[in-house]
C-alpha cells in the first residue's frame, strides 16, 4: 500500500510540473533569425497581437541576439505600433548592450549574447482588436552586422 501511495504522489507531482511548465503569460513570443547575421533597414520584425480586453495590462519587449563581434556598445531601434483604427505610433529607443569596459550586458552562451529589452511596460491597449507591432534597426550601418536574431514578446504584466 505504501508503494502505491508513493507512486501516486510521484505521478501527481510530475503531472503538475508538466502542466504548470506549459502555462505561459506570453500572448506573443516571436524570434526571427536574420540571414547571414545581417539586419537591413527593410527587414522589420513584425508581430500581431489580438487584444480582446483593453483593461488587461501588458508588457511589450524587444528580443535581440548578437554575436561577440557586434561593433557597437548600443543599438537604436524604431518601434511602430498600429492599432485597429490604423493609427500608427512610432517611438525610437536606444539600448546599451555593453558596459563601459566592453563587457556585454546580455546573457552569454558561447559567442552569442541575448537581450530582452522593454518597449512598453504596464501598457494598456486603447481598444480591442488587432495591433501590429514592428521593430526596425535604426543604426547608421545598413545592414547592421552580427545581429543573429530579433523578436517581439507581448506578455501579461
Amino acid at each position: 500500500m505504501k508503494i502505491n501511495n508513493w507512486f501516486f504522489c510521484l505521478f501527481a507531482g510530475l503531472l503538475l510540473f508538466i502542466v504548470s511548465g506549459c502555462h505561459t503569460d506570453n500572448l506573443i513570443d516571436t524570434n526571427e533569425r536574420l540571414p547571414e547575421r545581417n539586419w537591413s533597414y527593410v527587414k522589420k520584425i513584425k508581430a500581431i497581437a489580438a487584444i480582446k480586453d483593453p483593461a488587461i495590462v501588458y508588457n511589450i519587449r524587444f528580443k535581440l541576439r548578437i554575436t561577440a563581434d557586434y561593433s557597437y556598445s548600443n543599438i537604436y531601434i524604431l518601434m511602430h505600433l498600429t492599432g485597429p483604427d490604423h493609427k500608427k505610433v512610432t517611438r525610437r529607443y536606444e539600448y546599451r548592450l555593453a558596459e563601459k569596459d566592453g563587457r556585454w550586458r546580455g546573457n552569454g552562451s558561447g559567442n552569442l549574447y541575448t537581450y530582452e529589452l522593454p518597449l512598453l511596460t504596464g501598457y494598456h491597449f486603447a481598444q480591442a482588436g488587432d495591433y501590429t507591432i514592428e521593430v526596425e534597426q535604426n543604426m547608421r550601418d545598413n545592414p547592421l552586422k552580427e545581429v543573429s536574431d530579433a523578436g517581439i514578446s507581448v506578455s501579461l504584466k
